[in-house]
């Protein structure tokens, strides 16, 4: 069970970190860490389970198959990328009873035009701001409990400019999204401009690899962020050791780099409540 929910934690913690997970084996790894919540990234659940690029190929349902998967399996809150909400204003509505029922704490909701691609690939374009507003409306109308949190996301930073991107997101503050998060500024500068003009709560998407500037939580907090997700860190990470293991498997080369105690992982995935399952119910299975 979640103990302290999303709202909570934003509201008494200087910062809430959120490292990003892409399947159950992260999921469960990043749940055992000191982490505050946890982020489902679109790019790196896409990558996992359907072998894609973050291009709006994914569809509602198996993103929700993902999110439940991985809601279930973890304790902390579980923040949920639902791209444009995957299509009109009924979609919208459908998406965030969906990841609300599903278990996750929060859902990030975007006003990219379909098919969205990755926030840090070339190529995006945005829909009108009356159009998010509106899919915020409808989100807000949707969600059960105020616990449940709406991050409203703008991508308008890369086709449009800083500025716009920043009137997108006190429109979008004032339409009721909880969070507020400008896809991809560029430099510390940009993102010292973005926390002193916005006074709502702000998530940095600190993607390894792209455009935004990687800073410290403390240097974050000090320029006006209140959260961090970091979805590429530990996909790249696990994608590098795969690589190097598998090509010396392949070369039958000594595999060099670190592996994961066995016994450590079986316990991760539950292998020990298997066997005190087994042990209580020997006596079923000899009779």
């Amino acid at each position: 069970m979640i103990s302290r929910t999303l709202r909570t934690l934003i509201e008494e913690k200087p910062f809430v970190t959120c490292p990003g997970v892409f399947d159950l084996v992260s999921a469960k790894l990043a749940d055992r860490t000191r982490a505050d919540a946890l982020y489902m990234t679109g790019y790196g659940a896409v990558a996992s389970y359907l072998g894609l690029p973050d291009a709006g190929l994914a569809t509602y349902s198996q993103m929700l198959d993902r999110v439940q998967a991985i809601a279930q399996t973890v304790h902390k809150p579980l923040i949920a990328d639902g791209d444009t909400g995957y299509g009109g204003l009924l979609n919208v509505h459908h998406t965030v009873r969906g990841y609300e029922k599903a278990g996750a704490a929060a859902i990030q909701l975007e006003d990219q035009q379909s098919p969205k691609k990755c926030g840090h690939t070339p190529n995006r374009h945005v829909i009108p701001v009356k159009e998010m507003i509106n899919k915020l409306m409808v989100a807000n109308d949707a969600r059960s409990s105020r616990d449940f949190l709406i991050i409203a996301r703008t991508d308008a930073r890369t086709p449009l400019g800083l500025d716009e991107a920043i009137r997108r997101g006190e429109a979008y503050a004032k339409a009721g999204a909880d969070i507020i998060f400008i896809e991809s500024p560029e430099s510390e500068a940009e993102m010292r401009k973005i926390g002193s003009a916005l006074d709502v709560p702000l998530v940095s998407n600190q993607l390894h690899g792209g455009r935004t500037p990687i800073l410290s939580q403390d240097k974050l907090r000090e320029i006006g962020y209140r959260m961090a997700i970091y979805p590429t860190a530990g996909l790249l990470a696990a994608a590098y050791a795969l690589n190097n293991v598998y090509g010396s498997l392949v070369d039958d080369k000594p595999v060099q780099a670190p592996l994961y105690d066995f016994n450590e992982f079986s316990s991760l995935i539950g292998f020990q409540e298997v066997w005190d399952f087994e042990k209580k119910y020997a006596s079923l299975e000899a009779g």
